[in-house]
């Protein structure tokens, strides 16, 4: 068994494929799939099952990819945990965060940590707070910032808590609900609503909401990211729900509080063994924080 086999067996179990993952390690897939062939006869087990439509983990599969990982990251972090020891902070920080991530500007963030740490190469995404939080369970992720609702809690990872925020409704100027001061759930349940797609953390959330109220739940436009409410709003489409301080950010549409909100909290979660970049970069956002 070598870091090349590991290698290879997780970007298969990434990306569903051998195709891609050969791609994604940059060797042609008959050699990638002989080295995982040869991985699992070593191990004395069948990692994969393969068809001609897909190609999935097995029990044992499952087993290994959460023990590789962790192999993996270890035997790539050395180098820079003996640097960070000499004084120098190197290596890869992976960052990732939701598209309403409000309660700080995380590029101001990076960018004085690039100036301070110019030997730290840099990622970041965008994703849903399940992703985020799966990712930086898995280790492929350093830092992430989500967003979750009261009262759910954040399990396996390290985290601190940076903001609660109300959601509020956001309508059109000339909508017939626009003059009120405060509106409540029932006072949407006949309205056209723009909201995140089922299943995930946002949507769950005014669906619980709504239903909780014995209300409907209209929501006639799925959106993939926080700026497509605005747009749908702006243009008499729908009302959106998000929070306050997304809702000051948005132009031509009017914000009205409510007086029964759901109320989500942002945090940046990460690994409890952070790697040398990614504990610099924690401390210079604890010390940022603190200046707020």
């Amino acid at each position: 068994m070598n870091l090349k086999q590991l290698e290879y067996a997780l970007a298969v179990a990434d990306t569903g494929s051998f195709t891609r993952a050969a791609k994604r390690c940059h060797v042609v897939q008959s050699a990638l799939s002989h080295q995982v062939a040869r991985l699992e006869a070593r191990l004395g087990v069948t990692l994969f099952e393969r068809n001609s439509r897909h190609v999935r983990l097995t029990p044992a599969g499952e087993a290994f990819v959460q023990s590789a990982r962790v192999a993996l990251e270890a035997t790539r972090r050395i180098a820079d945990d003996v640097a960070a020891a000499c004084g120098e902070v190197r290596g890869r920080l992976s960052i990732g965060e939701i598209s309403s991530l409000t309660a700080l500007d995380l590029v101001d963030l990076l960018a004085g940590f690039h100036r301070e740490y110019p030997r730290v190469d840099v990622r970041w995404l965008t994703a849903k707070s399940e992703k985020l939080i799966v990712d930086v369970r898995e280790r492929s992720l350093d830092v992430g910032f989500i967003g979750l609702w009261q009262g759910e809690p954040v399990q396996g990872v390290a985290y601190r808590l940076l903001a609660r925020e109300e959601l509020v409704a956001v309508v059109h100027p000339e909508h017939a609900l626009a003059g009120r001061s405060r509106l409540s759930l029932a006072s949407l349940e006949d309205e056209v609503l723009v909201d995140f797609p089922v299943g995930t953390g946002a949507r769950r959330q005014t669906d619980e909401a709504f239903q909780a109220a014995g209300l409907r739940h209209r929501v006639q436009f799925e959106i993939g990211h926080v700026l497509l409410v605005e747009k749908f709003v702006q243009r008499g489409l729908a009302i959106g729900l998000v929070p306050e301080p997304v809702a000051s950010q948005f132009r031509g549409v009017k914000a009205i509080s409510l007086s029964d909100a759901p109320v989500r909290h942002l945090y940046a979660i990460w690994s409890s063994n952070p790697t040398p970049a990614a504990q610099v970069f924690l401390d210079m956002l604890e010390r940022s924080l603190g200046d707020t």
